[in-house]
């Protein structure tokens, strides 16, 4: 078989299993729903009560699992070749920290809630927009110092962004000191990253960021591909180089800060997804791109389905779960590869 072909396989296989996940997990739960509870097949009538958890509490939250966790796969892989380090993921660069601030922010002083009249459409996209104002000032900061450290080393980022993240973790934590209780509660947990949506429209939310992220990564592809050899070589090609990262920054800050004010802050997920499907599949964007968006999307909705399943009738905020596999995951990359 070609190489083309095998990859070709690969992916298909990786969006079949994504596909079947996405379906099975709404009618897993503390109880199990089945077809006939929400369809009324067999001859018994619908169950009123099963299908409305079904269509307003498990179906929304699986949409929002799945698009938060393949657009977090997909900005892993393009920071990923934007700096050229096989570390970068937005909670390592400290874009989800960035974000996680803004939306903190929104919450501690109240922008998100009790506006009245015309402020209110302004209440409703203030949470949104101060994470996005967030993710472009650590992106804005990191730019700053990989300008600096030319010619300092992969590392020199990523311990940047490591520290940046804790800055601003930082700022977060002195939100919830001085907030008041109902405050200090909501910050605390949403900072640990869970996934709460009722009703459709809020399991839509996290749409918008995945189809951009995956429209900007596919069109984007061949550029990725070259930009990983390097800058020079990229240029030689014809790509404009600070044109197209300065809309990838934006792109996927946009993407990022979006998920976070959904989900919270979840980290290594874009870490786990690209190099899973990298492992799979190869380095070509364009094969990649939709492996990661479905390996990413597969992960966030299997351990969302555990967080609210095993430790029922306690919700388990998800993105414990997912620190829990990726801090070993990220060792494994760090030593792992070295040792072999």
């Amino acid at each position: 078989m070609s190489p083309a072909g095998r990859e070709f396989k690969i992916a298909r296989f990786a969006l079949i299993v994504a596909f079947a996940v996405a379906l099975a997990a709404p009618w897993v739960g503390v109880r199990l729903i089945l077809p006939s509870d929400v369809f009324g097949w067999g001859g018994r009538a619908a169950d009123a009560a099963e299908a409305s958890i079904f269509w307003q509490l498990r179906v929304p939250r699986v949409l929002l699992a799945w698009c938060a966790g393949a657009t977090f796969g997909l900005c892993g892989m393009v920071f990923q070749a934007l700096f050229r380090n096989p570390l970068a993921e937005p909670s390592l660069l400290g874009v989800s920290s960035g974000a996680a601030l803004g939306a903190a922010a929104a919450i501690r002083f109240g922008l998100s809630v009790g506006a009245v009249g015309v402020f209110k459409a302004l209440g409703a996209i203030a949470m949104p927009a101060c994470a996005f104002a967030g993710a472009l000032l650590a992106i804005a900061i990191i730019s700053a110092f990989s300008r600096m450290a030319r010619g300092a080393g992969d590392a020199t980022l990523l311990l940047a962004g490591v520290a940046i993240s804790s800055l601003f973790s930082s700022l977060i934590m002195v939100f919830q000191y001085t907030g008041g209780a109902a405050e200090t509660y909501k910050l605390l947990s949403w900072t640990m990253g869970g996934i709460s949506v009722v009703g459709m429209n809020e399991g839509l939310r996290a749409v918008p960021s995945f189809l951009i992220t995956l429209a900007m990564s596919l069109h984007f592809s061949t550029e990725l591909d070259l930009l990983t050899f390097g800058d020079e070589i990229a240029a030689t090609r014809g790509v404009e180089l600070e044109k197209m990262k300065r809309l990838l920054f934006a792109g996927m800050s946009l993407s990022v800060a979006m998920v976070v004010a959904n989900c919270g802050p979840i980290a290594f997920l874009g870490l786990i997804a690209p190099h899973v499907s990298r492992r799979l599949l190869g380095a070509r964007h364009r094969v990649l791109a939709p492996c990661s968006a479905a390996v990413g999307g597969t992960a966030l909705v299997v351990c969302d389905t555990a967080a609210r399943t095993l430790w029922a009738p306690a919700d388990l905020p998800v993105g414990i779960i997912i620190s829990f596999l990726g801090a070993p995951f990220f060792l494994w990359l760090l030593f792992g590869p070295r040792h072999r």
